[in-house]
């Protein structure tokens, strides 16, 4: 049974009920010595708990998509086959155009939450030796023969932590939100891609590479791009390409736009962070050495200080204490052609998805600004 199914939440509800009719129907009934009688009320009403965490649980869950999979949850699952050491450019001492096409079989989403036509594929990271779900969700002008011959930019959405791929489409309603807009030209046609990027128990990769760990920066920013581009009419340049994420994936989209300008031309962070050790378990925050190198204030000042400024366009969103100050930092550093486009939230909910869910089309009305096909 999926944990983000409706099966699981009617089930919880009803053992919910269950667990509230049965006290009121044999606390009275219960037989026996008196010891075993309250033991028996005792069991009755720890069920009673447990149904009750257990409901609100499925409820927050599906929500937020903060857990896609029963090991994700269990902490069970697997995602990384190797994690050797790739280099400064994550790429293995191979070039992006020299790896052969990864061609893909596609299936409808596993999950209705993420919005009708939605595919998915599971697919195996040839460089990074990451394996995960990847979500695609396609503008509804890409079957359309009038476009037959157009490629389309990509933005890739990664969420939080903990958080599932299905949480941009699902939660925050992207896909639904921005059909009606791009059909009737308001907003520009764009492919949406959601990969995985819970692919260690128990942590937060903060999107870096960490040999004999993970490989996530290969993983999201070459395996899962390469992908894209080799199974759909997707620009193949910096400028058609664009990340997105919200408060830990807010820190990667951040960091991966500056430190691959030659992959992606714009990132979108919502009520994001610079400094990765604010997420306490972050492994990128534990050690010392990537804490600073994958901080995006630092990749962004060593930048500048090499003269070479990255050509790469940021819109930096969230309230003060959460997000705001971490784009005023970035932009006093940035320097042309770098631009930081920051945006103060004031009495909008905190730091959650329905935040972040209102400000989706505003978002890819500006992506559309520095994006082209």
């Amino acid at each position: 049974m999926s944990l983000t199914g409706t099966p699981f939440l009617l089930t919880s509800v009803a053992l919910l009920i269950v667990a509230i009719v049965l006290p009121l129907a044999l606390w009275s009934r219960v037989g026996g010595p008196r010891l075993m009688r309250g033991l028996a009320r005792l069991v009755m009403l720890l069920f009673a708990q447990i149904t009750a965490v257990t409901l609100v649980f499925v409820l927050v869950n599906n929500a937020n998509n903060l857990y896609g999979t029963w090991d994700d949850l269990l902490g069970t699952g697997s995602h990384v086959e190797a994690a050797r050491d790739l280099g400064p450019d994550g790429m293995g001492g191979k070039q992006i155009k020299d790896v052969p096409k990864q061609l893909q079989t596609f299936r409808p989403a596993d999950d209705p939450v993420v919005g009708s036509g939605v595919r998915m594929t599971d697919l195996k990271g040839r460089i990074s030796g990451v394996n995960g779900e990847v979500y695609i969700w396609l503008p509804p002008q890409y079957d359309d023969p009038a476009y037959r011959d157009r490629k389309f930019p990509v933005v890739e959405l990664l969420p939080g932590y903990p958080g599932s791929s299905k949480s941009w489409l699902g939660s925050l309603k992207a896909g639904e939100q921005l059909r009606p807009l791009m059909r009737s030209g308001q907003i520009k046609p764009f492919i949406l891609v959601a990969p995985r990027t819970n692919i260690l128990n128990g942590a937060d990769t903060g999107c870096v590479n960490i040999p004999g760990k993970a490989n996530a920066d290969s993983w999201l920013t070459v395996d899962v791009r390469r992908m894209v581009i080799d199974n759909f009419r997707a620009g193949d340049t910096p400028d058609s390409w664009a990340l997105a994420g919200y408060s830990a994936g807010a820190h990667c989209a951040t960091k991966l736009a500056l430190a691959h300008p030659d992959r992606y031309r714009a990132a979108v962070a919502l009520s994001g962070y610079n400094d990765p050790a604010i997420e306490p378990d972050s492994l990128a925050g534990k050690d010392p050495r990537l804490r600073v190198e994958s901080n995006p204030l630092h990749i962004l000042k060593s930048a500048n200080a090499a003269g070479k400024p990255p050509r790469t366009a940021l819109y930096v969103s969230g309230a003060s204490g959460d997000g705001y100050q971490a784009g005023i930092g970035l932009r006093q550093l940035a320097q042309q052609p770098t631009t930081v486009t920051v945006r103060l939230l004031s009495g909008t909910g905190g730091h959650t998805t329905e935040v972040w869910k209102n400000q989706v089309p505003e978002v890819f009305r500006w992506l559309g600004q520095r994006l082209t096909a």
